[in-house]
């Protein structure tokens, strides 16, 4: 019993090569994403006074993601992070 725990440990252990190679990826290419939405509204907000709600919640998504990414790279927990799950939007409304 105690031997089936610390094999199925360890396969969770190297499952986070590949799930860091590919949730790594996704999220490193949306952070670039992400400076664009920023640089998009700021100019906005400076020139009208207000932001893009929808911008603000692509930002806050991925937020989350990346919260949830490093958690389970740094073995915090073993609940895996998008694509491997549902895609969390907010961190603050789960």
């Amino acid at each position: 019993m105690k031997e089936d725990k610390i094999k199925q440990e360890r396969g969770e252990a190297l499952m986070r090569i590949p799930i860091g190679i590919v949730s790594g990826i996704i999220i490193y290419v949306w952070a670039y994403l992400i400076g664009v939405f920023f640089l998009i509204n700021f100019f906005y907000k400076i020139f009208t006074g207000k932001r893009i709600d929808d911008l603000v919640r692509m930002s806050e998504c991925w937020n989350t993601q990346q919260y949830y990414f490093l958690r389970y790279m740094t073995f915090s927990t073993n609940e895996r992070p998008f694509p491997f799950v549902e895609l969390k939007k907010d961190i603050n409304k789960i």
